[in-house]
């Protein structure tokens, strides 16, 4: 995605920049996440079909011939893998048409090593489509796409998260504060901001004996802490993304996508982690 001779700069974290993290929160979510992976084969398997899922997105989207040669078909079983995404992205394509966003989607990757412009590359994505709220899950899709074919330089930047203006996300659900729930949380949604949870949840883990695979480690970590939020809350808008109820992990697998291959299963006869599917093989004939 970039020239070789191009001088590549990167934001590193915010040393300045404290986040109120707090550790019983991360141990109560860290221990269920291992005890509900445990019932489904053990939790190297959901990193392993974590890190597939990097495989989907940078087979389809890692070179500039890929981009060129996507068509919609692909694109939207792409977006079977981004759960907050798959619902709204037919109706989009069809107002604005989907050479829009192909063309968006090649100026989002152009040059992405650079970390210095991702805020400035994600404005400038979420500026290619119609401001007003038909399409405020663009900023998922961009994010997602950024950390699907660049996982190692983009962290996770969803709304699910962290959303600053809506006070709410994984950053809140963590913070440690003893009046957090009638506390705005004065942290910007940006790069460095997101780059920062990923730094401070990997030395978590790494503290608590991870030390291979941290990118997927820390994705599955901020879907369960998003996930315990859900089942707290239970609103309509959450039980609409990721309803149903009796399996421990399954909002984990919808928050990140990993139940995508089960939602082309009348199309192709393949499926990540589920409740039915219990192999990872499965998921790797879609990659």
């Amino acid at each position: 995605m970039m020239a070789a001779a191009k001088q590549i700069s990167r934001i590193e974290a915010d040393e300045a920049l404290v986040l109120h993290l707090s550790g019983p929160v991360l141990r109560n979510a860290l221990e269920s996440l291992v005890s509900g992976c445990r019932l489904a084969g053990g939790i190297e398997r959901f990193a392993e079909a974590v890190e597939l899922r990097f495989s989907l997105f940078q087979k389809a989207l890692g070179s500039p011939a890929g981009i060129a040669d996507l068509d919609r078909e692909a694109f939207e079983e792409l977006c079977d893998f981004m759960a907050t995404v798959r619902r709204r992205v037919g109706s989009g394509m069809d107002t604005v048409g989907f050479q829009s966003f192909r063309s968006a989607i090649a100026a989002l990757l152009d040059n992405a090593a650079d970390t210095a412009t991702a805020d400035a590359r994600m404005q400038a994505f979420i500026g290619a489509f119609p401001a007003d709220k038909s399409f405020r899950w663009v900023r998922d899709l961009g994010a997602e796409i950024l950390h699907g074919v660049l996982p190692e330089q983009y962290p996770l930047m969803t709304k699910w998260v962290w959303d600053a203006q809506a006070n709410t996300g994984v950053l809140r659900e963590i913070w440690h504060d003893a009046d957090v729930d009638r506390l705005r949380i004065d942290i910007p949604d940006n790069y460095a901001t997101y780059l920062k949870l990923r730094e401070e949840l990997s030395q978590y883990l790494a503290d608590n004996g991870v030390f291979r695979d941290m990118l997927a480690y820390v994705d599955l970590l901020k879907a369960q802490i998003y996930a315990g939020y859900i089942n707290s809350q239970g609103g309509v808008y959450l039980r609409t993304e990721f309803a149903s109820e009796g399996d421990p992990l399954e909002h984990v697998r919808r928050i990140l996508g990993l139940d995508g291959g089960s939602r082309q299963a009348s199309r192709r006869r393949a499926r990540t982690i589920d409740a039915e599917a219990r192999n990872v093989d499965d998921m790797k004939q879609l990659s």
